[in-house]
C-alpha cells in the first residue's frame, strides 16, 4: 500500500500530504506532487491516494475492499482496529462518531465507494485545505503545498486583512493563497467520484456546557492523561516545559507516571519579581524520578530575536515568529539529553480558563449570582463601573459587531472591559498601515459580516472557541519550526477531546474571580502534589518583550528597508522605519507591531523561495 520514492527527508512531526481521488485525472495531478522524499499511498486500483512526507510512525492505515482509511499525526489506535472500522463502514458521515471518539491529534482520510473525506481536527491544530489543479479538486494539509502547484500568488487582500489586530472570525480562517480554499476546523471536506465536486460537511459541534466542577474534572483529568500516555506511551525518553505553571506542570506529572523517561525543562524568567523556578523547583522535587534542567536566564533569546534569518516554509503570517528563537533555543540540547519529542503546557490557558464574556448571558438567566460574580471581576481586573455596565447591554448579533468594526479600524484600542465582556476584541489597524490597504480590509470585514455567525451564540463561548482557534494556528506553525530542529513538540491541552472535556463544565465554575483555575487544579488534584496546585498567578515575561524591542532595535529597522509590505503598497515603510528607532514608544507595550512584522517575514520567506511578489492594484 506504501511506495517510498526515496528516503523521506522528515522526521516525526513533521507530516504533510495531498489526496486525490481515484481517477486517471487525478492520478496525472498526484505526478506532479511528486518531489524526492515524498511517499505514496495507492488506491486498490493502483492510482495513488496519499502523496506527501511522513513518518512511519505517525502514520496508520487500513483497507478492507474498496474502502480505505488513514490516520496521521499522534493517535493510539492501531491497525487491527483501523481495518475493522473500514470494514464496518457503509456511509463516510459515519466517521463523524470515530473521530470524536479518538484521542490524539491527528488527520483521517477515508475513501469510500470513489468518493474522499478529508479531516483535521476542531482545534485548528491540523488542517485542510483544497484547489482545483488540472481539472480536479486535490486536499492538503498545507495551504502552501496546493499554491507552488498553482502558481498563484498571495491575495493581497487577505494580506490587508492579515495586517489588522487582530483578525477576526471568520476572517482569520480563510486561505492566504488565490485559489486555495481553506475547510473550517469544524468541517470535513468531501470530494466527489468524479473530482470535481466538493463540500464542507459539519462533523464538530462543542458539547452542551452543563457538567458540575465536580462531575466534570474526573473526565477533564481522564482525557488530559490519555492526551499525554498518547504521546508516552512508546517509552523512550519525551521532555516537557516545566514552567512552574498550573499547565506545564500538569503535564509534566502526568508525563512521569508513563513508561517514558522525563526531562524537565526550565527557563527562569529575567524579571527578578519571576517566581517561575521557585515553583518549578517545588513540583521537580515532587518527581525525583525526573531529569530537571534549569537553563541560564540570560541566555534565552529574547523576543524579536533573528527575525531577519527566518527561513521557515510558513502557509500563512504567524505571529509565533516574534518568540520563534526562544522556542526552538532548548530543543537541540534536549536531543542531546535523548528527547524524542517535547511536551508544552500551551493551551492550558484556553481551555482550563474562559471567557468572562460568558456572564453576559449569565447576567441574563441567573442575575443575582452574575451580579456578585462580576463585583469580583471589576475588583480582579479593575473594570470600570461605566464601562461594565455598557459593555453588558450592548447586545449586538455578531454580524452587526463585525460591520460595525469595520468603520472603526482607526480608533484606540478598546477598554479591556468591553474585549472581555463582548465579543472579543475589535480589529483595529494602526498609523503605518496605508489607506489602500485601510480599504481592502474593510471591504472584507463588510463582505464576511453579511453573512457571518459567531462560532457559537453564547459570546463567552464564541471567544473561547476563537481562542483556542487562534492560539492554534500559531503552535500549528511552531510545530513545525521544532520538527525541523530535530524534537517535535506536542500540546495535550489542545487535543479535540481535552477540549471538549473543559467545555462539557459549567463556565459558571471554570471562570470565577475568587479561584484560579479551578477545574485544573480539581482534575489534578492527587496527581499534582497540593502545594503546586496552590499557585494564583503566572510569569508575564513582558522584560524579555521590552528588552528584545530595545535590543533587537537594528533588526527591526533592517527588516522595514526594502520591505516587501512597502513595495505592495499595504504600509507606509518610513513610518515604520522612525517607529523602529523609537522602541521605548509607549505604544508598542501592547504588542501592535506583531501582525504588521508577521506578515513582513512571511513574505520576505516566500521572496527566498519563489521570488519577487507582484504590488497590488489600488
Amino acid at each position: 500500500m506504501t511506495e517510498l520514492h526515496e528516503s523521506a527527508g522528515t522526521g516525526p512531526g513533521d507530516a504533510h500530504f495531498t489526496v486525490f481521488t481515484d481517477r486517471e485525472d487525478a492520478a496525472a495531478a498526484a505526478r506532479s506532487f511528486t518531489r524526492p522524499g515524498t511517499r505514496t499511498l495507492r488506491h486498490a486500483s493502483g492510482r495513488p491516494w496519499m502523496v506527501g512526507q511522513w513518518h512511519d510512525q505517525e502514520i496508520v492505515t487500513a483497507r478492507a475492499g474498496q474502502t480505505a482509511l488513514a490516520v496521521i499525526g499522534c493517535c493510539p489506535i492501531d491497525a487491527v482496529e483501523l481495518r475493522r472500522q473500514a470494514g464496518r463502514l457503509r456511509d463516510l458521515a459515519e466517521l463523524d462518531a470515530l473521530a470524536r471518539s479518538l484521542p490524539g491529534s491527528f488527520h483521517l482520510v477515508a475513501a469510500l465507494d470513489g468518493r474522499l473525506r478529508v479531516q483535521g481536527t476542531a482545534s485548528g491544530l491540523r488542517l485542510v485545505f483544497h484547489a482545483l489543479v488540472d481539472g480536479t479538486q486535490v486536499a492538503a494539509s498545507r495551504a502552501d503545498v496546493l499554491a507552488d502547484m498553482l502558481g498563484t500568488d498571495p491575495d493581497e487582500e487577505q494580506l490587508a486583512v492579515r495586517l489588522l489586530w487582530p483578525v477576526p472570525h471568520p476572517l482569520a480562517q480563510a486561505s492566504m493563497w488565490r485559489g486555495v480554499t481553506a475547510v473550517s476546523p469544524q468541517d470535513a471536506l468531501i470530494v466527489s467520484p468524479d473530482g470535481r465536486t466538493v463540500r464542507h460537511s459539519h462533523w464538530w459541534t462543542p458539547p452542551e456546557a452543563e457538567r458540575s466542577l465536580a462531575d466534570g474534572a474526573p473526565l477533564v483529568r481522564d482525557a488530559l492523561t490519555a492526551a499525554v500516555d498518547a504521546r508516552t506511551r512508546q517509552g523512550g525518553v519525551v521532555s516537557c516545559d516545566l514552567s512552574g505553571g498550573l499547565d506545564s506542570t500538569s503535564i509534566c506529572f502526568l508525563a512521569d507516571r508513563s513508561p517514558a523517561r522525563v526531562v524537565a525543562s526550565t527557563w527562569p524568567g529575567r524579571d527578578p519579581a519571576d517566581t517561575d523556578l521557585h515553583w518549578a523547583e517545588l513540583a521537580a522535587r515532587s518527581m525525583p524520578g525526573v531529569d530537571h534542567v534549569v537553563w541560564d536566564a540570560d541566555a534565552s533569546p529574547l523576543v524579536y530575536t533573528d527575525l531577519l534569518d527566518i527561513d521557515d516554509l510558513l502557509d500563512e503570517p504567524t505571529i509565533g515568529v516574534m518568540d520563534r528563537s526562544r522556542v526552538l533555543h532548548h530543543l537541540p540540547p534536549l536531543a542531546k539529553r535523548g528527547s524524542r519529542l517535547h511536551l508544552t503546557g500551551i493551551g492550558g490557558d484556553h481551555v482550563a480558563w474562559c471567557s468572562e464574556a460568558y456572564y453576559h448571558r449569565l447576567l441574563r438567566t441567573r442575575p443575582l449570582f452574575a451580579l456578585r460574580q462580576l463585583r469580583g471581576f471589576r475588583a480582579l481586573w479593575q473594570w470600570p463601573l461605566g464601562g461594565t455596565a455598557r459593555a453588558l447591554v450592548d447586545s449586538r448579533p455578531y454580524g452587526k459587531w463585525l460591520a460595525d468594526s469595520a468603520d472603526r479600524l482607526r480608533d484606540p484600542l478598546p477598554a479591556t472591559v468591553s474585549t472581555s465582556l463582548g465579543w472579543g476584541m475589535p480589529p483595529r489597524l494602526f498609523d503605518w498601515v496605508t489607506p489602500d490597504a485601510e480599504r481592502m480590509a474593510q471591504r472584507a470585514l463588510r463582505e464576511a459580516a453579511l453573512t457571518a455567525v459567531p462560532l457559537h451564540p453564547d459570546r463567552g463561548l464564541h471567544t473561547d472557541l476563537e481562542q483556542i482557534l487562534s492560539c492554534t494556528r500559531i503552535i500549528r506553525q511552531w510545530d513545525r519550526m521544532a520538527a525541523r530542529a530535530g524534537v517535535p513538540m506536542a500540546s495535550p491541552f489542545l487535543d479535540d477531546r481535552v477540549i471538549e472535556a473543559c467545555l462539557a463544565v459549567r463556565p459558571s465554575e471554570r471562570v470565577t474571580p475568587w479561584q484560579y483555575k479551578p477545574l485544573l487544579t480539581t482534575a489534578m488534584s492527587g496527581i499534582v502534589p497540593e502545594a503546586c496546585l496552590r499557585r494564583t498567578n503566572k510569569a508575564a515575561a513582558s522584560m524579555d518583550a521590552s528588552n528584545g524591542l530595545r535590543e533587537h532595535r537594528a533588526d527591526l529597522l533592517a527588516l522595514w528597508e526594502d520591505s516587501r509590505l512597502e513595495q505592495l503598497g499595504l504600509v507606509d515603510g518610513a513610518a515604520l522605519r522612525r517607529l523602529a528607532q523609537r522602541p521605548a514608544t509607549p505604544e508598542l507595550r501592547d504588542a501592535i507591531l506583531y501582525s504588521t512584522i508577521a506578515a513582513e517575514v512571511w513574505l520576505r520567506g516566500l521572496r527566498r523561495t519563489t521570488g519577487p511578489v507582484a504590488p497590488a492594484s489600488s
